[in-house]
């Protein structure tokens, strides 16, 4: 299954294909001297990768990206944590799988909870999902963003779309105006949260047969299927579309920030869970628990909380997100009123407290089946 944020091709810096790990045998009683990191894409630019290189010359530092959490977490399950030091997950895996399955060790506390203060209201409390239930630290929040859906607002204003929330795109006169962009899992948690379901609670008999129903007229109704953000943000621009269903500050940024910034993220007012109806995805690193460490896991992951590479990581790959060290003048300081744009950092906070957190979708198996079905029709 599919549980992607992003739906491109993963890339690789600095390394051709690390996941053929059999050749890095020979390295593992040399962990003085050697970093792998797996994660999303960001953190392994060179942006972001080389400053920390030249600090450390003679070691070697490498990245891979991936392309879906449960890839990457199923990399250290068919024996890869001899491979890698740090891995870089959206929030609910690191508490739910990683640390009960012992693929991540916890965290220094006395050197990374004052990181914590400095850091957005939202992850300052600090961040409850970087805990396990023992109190363990088993992650760093950074990159983050509310996730729902986006507008072309010369069509659609802002106000009416968050008014509507996901009703819009059950609105008839919708019907071959919108396009949907085929982020699977995130679709199958949108359409729930249109029929007025809660994704991450069991959905079962007259609850599949609402999903079914929901999934048929979204998909009924669209324009355009696509999983390629740039296709679908110049169908917005262009007119060809009014709307596009899944989506958040993460897509619509490119866009916004090459001065289309009638191109906006929207987030619902209210909606079905607990009166939210937005989801916000947020990105942990943690330290893998590799039998032979590396001595470099923590100051790599105490490296990337510093403003610079805070910024560098914001705005890496193409895409533009916030980052939990915003919270720090420092940081701020790094961006300027075109970028703050980009990321609707005017309505950011909003957003945040109208979102729930991603979580894993309880019945995936069987909402993912009729999801399927009804887009093949």
């Amino acid at each position: 299954m599919k549980l992607t944020r992003r739906a491109f091709s993963a890339g690789v810096a600095g390394t051709a294909g690390l996941a053929a790990f059999g050749g890095y045998q020979s390295a593992w009683a040399a962990r003085t001297n050697e970093l792998n990191i797996l994660c999303w894409e960001g953190y392994n630019s060179d942006e972001v990768l080389q400053p920390f290189r030249n600090a450390h010359s003679g070691s070697s530092i490498k990245a891979e990206s991936g392309t879906s959490d449960p890839d990457m977490i199923n990399k250290l399950r068919a024996g890869e944590v001899n491979v890698w030091d740090l891995i870089n997950v959206n929030q609910p895996w690191a508490r739910e799988q990683l640390h009960p399955e012992g693929l991540i060790k916890p965290l220094n506390k006395d050197r990374f909870m004052p990181y914590f203060d400095k850091m957005l209201p939202e992850f300052a409390k600090p961040y409850p999902l970087a805990f396990a239930a023992n109190g363990d630290l088993i992650g760093m929040p950074q990159r983050y963003g509310p996730f729902s859906f986006v507008v072309n607002t010369d069509k659609i204003s802002r106000d009416m779309a968050e008014d509507q929330g996901w009703k819009l795109f059950l609105d008839p006169k919708m019907k071959g105006r919108y396009g949907v962009l085929t982020y699977d899992n995130w679709n199958i948690m949108h359409m729930c949260l249109t029929g007025d379901q809660n994704p991450f609670a069991p959905i079962t008999g007259d609850g599949l047969a609402t999903f079914r129903k929901t999934a048929e007229s979204i998909f009924g109704g669209a324009k355009l299927l696509t999983d390629d953000l740039v296709a679908m943000n110049l169908a917005l621009i262009n007119g060809e579309i009014d709307a596009y269903f899944t989506g958040g500050t993460y897509t619509s940024s490119p866009a916004r920030f090459d001065g289309a910034s009638n191109v906006r993220a929207i987030t619902p007012r209210s909606g079905p869970v607990d009166g939210k109806g937005g989801v916000v995805w947020v990105e942990l690193t943690s330290a893998v628990n590799n039998p032979n460490p590396s001595n470099l896991t923590e100051d790599f992951l105490e490296y990337v909380q510093g403003a610079d590479v805070s910024k560098a990581v914001a705005f890496a790959e193409g895409t533009y997100n916030p980052v939990s060290q915003m919270g720090n003048a420092e940081v701020m300081s790094k961006f300027n009123s075109e970028e703050l744009d980009a990321i609707q950092w005017d309505s950011l906070g909003e957003e945040m407290s109208r979102s729930l957190d991603y979580q894993v979708i309880s019945s995936y198996d069987a909402l993912n089946e009729i999801y399927n079905a009804a887009k093949r029709g």
